[in-house]
């Protein structure tokens, strides 16, 4: 953490916050377009993507919500000497928030699209949404991670979910 904080190139912090922000954003409009997609083509299948994709973004913030009050980790510029944080959040660390809506986002457009064109660009955004968070000195590589496995876990069980409603 203090490597790629310290060593960072501070005028590309704007970029690495914006990339950290849109995080957020991308997870919304993800079931969003999924079903105003579906919707429009009248596809059944897109349609319960989309609800599939909205369970496991709720179920990403609200685990994480828990988790964060629960494990109380600190974050890295307030625990570890030298570290200059991008911004400074007053919420704890673990798991990486970020990164968990963004490997959900990835992991949701992955199982509706399971091709490799979008597999990589889907899950290296959200590794370079990682690299971010840890960058500005505000997560720990083990948050990221943490986030990474909540991420793409609330897909997998909203999967499971979206099967036994549907039996």
């Amino acid at each position: 953490v203090k490597n790629w904080n310290q060593n960072r190139t501070q005028n590309l912090d704007d970029f690495y916050l914006g990339l950290s922000q849109s995080a957020d954003y991308m997870a919304i409009v993800t079931p969003v377009s999924l079903l105003a997609i579906g919707l429009l083509k009248d596809d059944k299948s897109l349609k319960k993507n989309a609800l599939q994709s909205g369970m496991a973004l709720l179920g990403t913030y609200g685990i994480g919500f828990i988790l964060k009050k629960t494990i109380k980790r600190e974050r890295p510029f307030i625990t570890l000497d030298g570290i200059i944080p991008i911004q400074i959040k007053d919420s704890y660390s673990m798991p990486s928030g970020s990164s968990a809506v963004a490997f959900a986002t990835a992991t949701s457009l992955t199982v509706v699209f399971p091709k490799w064109y979008v597999a990589i660009p889907a899950f290296g955004y959200a590794s370079a949404v990682g690299y971010a968070r840890i960058r500005s000195g505000e997560h720990y590589p083990s948050d990221v991670l943490a986030g990474a496995v909540l991420g793409a876990g609330s897909v997998w069980v909203s999967g499971k979910l979206m099967k036994w409603i549907n039996k």
